[in-house]
Parts: C-alpha cells; sequence; structure tokens
C-alpha cells in the first residue's frame, strides 16, 4: 500500500519567512540563497540585489521523516528546494510538483494557484499540504475534485511547523483517512488551522 503524500510548501511552513526580521527563532539555522540560486529570478526584479534570508530548522527534517508520508516539495523553489533546503533539514532528495505552467497565477474563483496542480499530482490518493496560504476555495476545490481523503493544513509563516503541526500530520497519516481506508467516503478538504 502506498504512504499518503505530504505536499511541502518552503516558504512559510519550514522557513518562517513572517517572524520578525531582527530574532532568528530558536533552533534554526540562516542560510544565504544567491536568487539566481532558486531559478526564481524571473518574477522578481529586486531579486538582483541581495541574497535571499532562509530561516530553516534542521531538526524538521528528521520529524518530516518519521511522520509516514512520502514527502513532495509543493513550493516555488520546486526541484531547487533539493539544492538548498534538503541538504540542511536532512532530507534525500524528493519529487516536486512542477507548478511551471501554474507558478504565481491568480485564478478568478479565489481558489490557491497550486491547488488543482496538487489535485492532479495527487491522482487520488491520500495526501496532506502544509502551506500558509490556503483558504476556503482550496478546501471546496479539492473537496469535489479528489476523490481521496486530503488535509489543507495551514502553518502560521511567522511561527513555521511546530510540535502540534507534527501530531496533526501523524494522525493524518496514521488515521484510517491517511492509509486510504476510509469506508464512508473522502473527507478531502480537512484543515486544521494555527492561532
Amino acid at each position: 500500500m502506498n504512504r499518503p503524500l505530504l505536499f511541502l510548501d518552503v516558504d512559510g511552513p519550514l522557513n518562517p519567512y513572517a517572524a520578525q526580521p531582527e530574532r532568528r527563532p530558536d533552533g534554526y539555522v540562516t542560510l544565504r540563497v544567491p536568487r539566481s540560486g532558486t531559478g526564481r529570478d524571473d518574477w522578481d526584479l529586486t531579486s538582483r540585489r541581495r541574497p535571499l534570508r532562509v530561516w530553516l530548522n534542521p531538526q524538521h527534517g528528521r520529524s518530516l521523516l518519521q511522520l509516514g508520508f512520502e514527502l513532495c516539495w509543493a513550493t516555488t523553489w520546486m526541484d531547487d528546494a533539493n539544492r538548498w533546503i534538503a541538504p540542511v533539514l536532512g532530507l534525500p532528495e524528493l519529487p516536486f510538483v512542477d507548478l511551471g505552467d501554474v507558478l504565481l497565477r491568480e485564478r478568478p474563483d479565489g481558489v490557491h494557484w497550486k491547488t488543482a496542480a496538487l489535485v492532479d499530482y495527487a491522482g487520488g490518493r491520500p495526501f496532506a499540504w502544509v502551506d500558509d496560504e490556503q483558504s476556503e476555495p482550496d478546501r471546496t476545490y479539492v473537496s469535489a475534485h479528489h476523490p481521496g481523503p486530503g488535509l489543507l493544513h495551514h502553518v502560521n509563516p511567522r511561527t513555521g511547523l511546530r510540535d502540534h503541526d507534527f501530531r496533526t500530520l501523524a494522525d493524518f497519516a496514521g488515521s484510517p483517512a491517511g492509509q486510504g481506508t476510509l469506508r464512508d467516503g473522502p473527507q478531502a478538504g480537512r484543515s486544521t488551522p494555527n492561532s
């Protein structure tokens, strides 16, 4: 049986970019990534000024690997996450959702630009998605278009992943929903907001 997928966003869940700029969170290290090294400078004309500051907690890699998911990048970093983010976290090279065709394209229905691509990639498999930009239209879209269980888990970009986030993900991965054995229909679109 396949493990459920865990779609990982970098900026927000792993890199708490919205934390106070002068205070690196405890347990985090600072990574300086040249903007040209991320493959993202096409959409940010101001990016050539200074390297991108990324805060990462090296303990998160081990915690993610212990959750029981098949990990997959779901981020604007795409494959560059394997170059810059994975080594700091101690993660192996991971597959990634190629978001090139939809990258940052706003939808008129309010659904996040990643959502449809993640549902397509999952192909009906149970999945959890950690991100800081999900909303009710995303939950509605997943419920309508994904035949399997799904957990949309919002992570506060000021704090990044915390212990309670890992517990929520572990609970989903170990549940009948996460194992794809629900008999009463999918629970797609469930979410757990962080306060």
